[in-house]
């Protein structure tokens, strides 16, 4: 594993915690009337933060393990606008949400650090994607997490939009 794949998903967490802490009180649940452009999921800056917590444990340990344990497993996608309606992700609370995805991204790192390099060559198919190595899912992981940071980021400039006077 590249070591600076390894040290971005270490960062992550932080970096997510930083990113909603930009976000005005009062939009945490604030959805612009149109999300073209949006390079994450069309999610609330709460919402992104309890995806990102699902996505990391039902979502990548699993594929990871899968990798890890079967033979050339086929690794389902999650339809992550059901699970936020299923979930409730906008009544979430947001200290659980932060806490629940550092243990877990904890976790995949301790395992991604535990690994001989021979583990990193073995094989899947990932819905939407086809087949990869585990490298090229941890890969994937990390494009994931920008992919996040990039979304609040997005929505910190609709944010800050909104709140512009047109001027005639």
């Amino acid at each position: 594993m590249h070591p600076i794949t390894l040290r971005a998903l270490e960062a992550f967490p932080l970096q997510l915690e930083a990113h909603y802490a930009a976000i005005p009180a009062g939009f945490e649940h604030w959805a612009p009337p149109s999300w073209d452009g949006v390079p994450s999921e069309a999610f609330t800056a709460i919402e992104q933060v309890c995806h990102v917590r699902d996505i990391e444990i039902e979502g990548y340990q699993v594929r990871i393990h899968r990798t890890l344990n079967e033979n050339h497993p086929v690794l389902a996608s999650i339809d992550s606008e059901a699970l936020a309606l299923e979930r409730s992700y906008g009544s979430a609370d947001v200290a659980l949400a932060f806490a629940a995805f550092r243990t877990a991204r904890a976790q995949t790192v301790a395992l991604i650090g535990s690994l001989a390099s021979a583990q990193f060559e073995r094989t899947a198919v990932f819905e939407g994607y086809g087949p990869l190595s585990l490298r090229s899912l941890l890969h994937y992981l990390c494009s994931h997490d920008q992919q996040h940071l990039a979304g609040l980021q997005w929505l910190l400039g609709k944010i800050d939009a909104s709140r512009v006077k047109t001027q005639n």
